[in-house]
Formats: C-alpha cells, sequence, structure tokens
C-alpha cells in the first residue's frame, strides 16, 4: 500500500488565501493526503466571488491589544518574513519595505514586535494624527503569492477538484471527488472535512452561518514603481482608512473602504475619485516626478496611471474567527469538520496561524 493510500483523507472546502494556507499546512505534515475542492482557484480570471485577489495586501497586524489574535498575526509574519527573504521560497511574492502608519484616534499601535519598530515623535505625524510609527514589514502580491500557494501544494501531493458545494455532507458521504463524474463514487472515503469557505459560509448548506457578512472593500491599482514605502491612516471615526500599498512588481494598491452588508459587486466611480483624493493627500510622490517638479499635483494626474479599479467583500463574522469543530455523517461513520473562516480584512495576516490552529483540531479530532 503506498504513503497515499495508507494516508488519512482530508477535504479543504475552499481556496482562498486562508483555504490554500491550511490545505499547505496539512499537507506538509505528513500522514495526510489533502484534496481542495473549490469552485474558483486563483489562477481564474478575477471575480467578485474570489475575495484573496483584490486584497492589498501588507502585514500590518490588526490586534490592537488581542492577544489571541497578535498571537496568530506573529506566527503569520514570521512565516512570511522567512519566504520573503532574499533567495526565500516565495521572494518573489513579497516586498520588504518601511511602512508608517498614522492613528487619528490616539490609539497604541501594539506592534513593537514589527522589525524596527518606533514610535513616531510629533514632528513626525501629519495634520490630525495624535499618535504614528514606523516599522519594516512585508507587502504580498496578492495573484502572485496565491499561486505560489497553490504550485506548493500541487507539488506536495495535493490535489484539486472545481465544484460548487452545495452541503457539507455532500463531501462527507461523497468524498472529494463526488463531482468528477469519471470518479464519482470511487474515490477514497472522507476522514475529515476543513471548511474555509469564507463569505460562503452564510449559504453552504449544513454550516449556514448568519454571523458572516460581507465588508465591501473597494482598492485603485496605480502604476508606479518609484513608490518603495508604505503608509496607513486610520480615521475610525468615519469607518474609514487610507492605505498605500506598493507591490514588488512596482504596482501600486490604494483604498480604502469599509462598507458593511454592501453587496455591490463593481467599483463606484464617486468612490474610486475619493480614494484617489485621500491617497493623494497622504502621499503626494504617487504623482508622476515630471508633473511634481512643475506643480502641486491633481487627482486628474493619477488617471494615466491608474491599471485598475475594483472591490472586494471580505468574510467578516460577528465574535471572530470560527475555529472549532463539528461531526457530521460520513460514508464509514461521524467524520470531524474544522472550520476556518471569518477572518474579515484580516486574512493575509492571520492565515499562518490560524492554519497552525486548525492543523492541532484535526490531528486531536483524529488522535
Amino acid at each position: 500500500m503506498s504513503a497515499r493510500e495508507s494516508s488519512k483523507h482530508i477535504v479543504v472546502i475552499g481556496a482562498g488565501v486562508v483555504g490554500l494556507t491550511t490545505a499547505v499546512k496539512i499537507q506538509e505534515k505528513g500522514g495526510y493526503s489533502v484534496t481542495i475542492v473549490a469552485e474558483t482557484f486563483p489562477s481564474d480570471p478575477k471575480t467578485i466571488r474570489y475575495t484573496s485577489l483584490w486584497a492589498g495586501a501588507h502585514h500590518v497586524s490588526h490586534a490592537d491589544g488581542d492577544k489571541k489574535q497578535e498571537a496568530v498575526d506573529i506566527a503569520t509574519f514570521k512565516v512570511m518574513w522567512d519566504l520573503s527573504q532574499q533567495g526565500g521560497e516565495a521572494e518573489g511574492s513579497f516586498l520588504r519595505l518601511e511602512q508608517t502608519d498614522y492613528y487619528y484616534d490616539g490609539r497604541d499601535t501594539h506592534l513593537d514586535w514589527m522589525p524596527n519598530f518606533k514610535p513616531l515623535p510629533e514632528s513626525n505625524l501629519i495634520d490630525g494624527a495624535k499618535t504614528g510609527a514606523s516599522f519594516t514589514t512585508v507587502t504580498i502580491d496578492t495573484p502572485v503569492y496565491c499561486n505560489y500557494l497553490l504550485s506548493r501544494f500541487l507539488a506536495r501531493g495535493g490535489t484539486i477538484v472545481r465544484a460548487s458545494v452545495q452541503h457539507i455532507s455532500q463531501i462527507a458521504q461523497g468524498g472529494g471527488h463526488v463531482f468528477t463524474s469519471s470518479r464519482a463514487g470511487k474515490g477514497p472515503h472522507v476522514d475529515a472535512i476543513v471548511a474555509c469557505p469564507g463569505l460562503g459560509a452564510r449559504t453552504l448548506g449544513g454550516v449556514e452561518d448568519k454571523n458572516v457578512y460581507p465588508t465591501r472593500g473597494q482598492v485603485v491599482m496605480l502604476r508606479a514603481p518609484w513608490i518603495k514605502t508604505g503608509k496607513t491612516a486610520s480615521h475610525l471615526a468615519d469607518g474609514l482608512w487610507t492605505y498605500i500599498i506598493p507591490r514588488r512588481s512596482g504596482d501600486v494598491i490604494v483604498g480604502g473602504t469599509k462598507e458593511e452588508n454592501d453587496w455591490y459587486p463593481v467599483a463606484r466611480p464617486e468612490t474610486t475619485l475619493e480614494i484617489l483624493q485621500r491617497a493623494l493627500a497622504l502621499c503626494p510622490d504617487l504623482a508622476p516626478e515630471e508633473i511634481r517638479a512643475q506643480r502641486a499635483p491633481t487627482v486628474d494626474d493619477l488617471r494615466s496611471i491608474v491599471i485598475e479599479e475594483g472591490c472586494g467583500f471580505r468574510p467578516s463574522r460577528k465574535g471572530g474567527v470560527r475555529l472549532d469543530v463539528d461531526w457530521v455523517p460520513g460514508a464509514k461513520g461521524k467524520i470531524p469538520v474544522v472550520f476556518n473562516y471569518g477572518h474579515a480584512g484580516g486574512g493575509y495576516q492571520s492565515s499562518w496561524g490560524t492554519a497552525d490552529i486548525a492543523l492541532d483540531l484535526l490531528d486531536k479530532s483524529l488522535a
């Protein structure tokens, strides 16, 4: 009997950054044979149904003193820092840079664990900011990184199935290949399911978590390879924050918005204008140098370097991330379902840390 045949068979539902990271973590543990079942994969064209490609993204923890959240964010940062080092396995997915955060509410940043962390003196704050900090972090080229995770998963022996799962029982009773006509009913039985459905947890049968809701975020991508540092200004009073996220490729993501329970699937022109206005105010260097040399830039000066505008639905959840276990009927008795979803806007920042917890829950359930 081959190692694969003797392994426990795990199906991961969902191929966003959380599902991919969790699948990689389980597959590389050893003793598990993992199949990802998802409707959309990162190599597909961008769609509103796949949030992970729309993210900025950078590693700036949102824990704000929550020790449990901070622990998973720190664990994730350590992995990403190793991956991003020169010659690292996924160096091309990341850009290491100096990040400056400004806070209008005077909060304590709680980010002193980040490399080169320094509170900003009052003289270095922007207008209206009460506190701030600088540190070194990584930005993530999300399409490149998600495809790296997928290729790493496949290279380690993982398999994928493209399907729209209607109910968790379909997987529990039929296995990961129940949706493929050539292998339906012929694949191995499933020993456990790991559910990472993101926003799909609202409607996935057997889960139907009504605490899950979308937080719409709109972004604009600019071509500005001269921008080498990241900036964020938090406007908590009105639910907005402005960010400048350069990528290794020379593209820069600017945003952003937080619109709870807003399902509008494409960019609103008026929001794009408002984002560009805020971004230019925070970082006038976004405009091309030849314009800045002559006069103060305007939003119109940014339009020629706009590559794309769009939006994504962050998978938010009342009560925060769900990390627990339930049991459902399988082909040969009850099997565990490990849940890992509800990351809101922190999926990238906490992906490896929550994957660690999901793997521990899986190990204990199958012990």
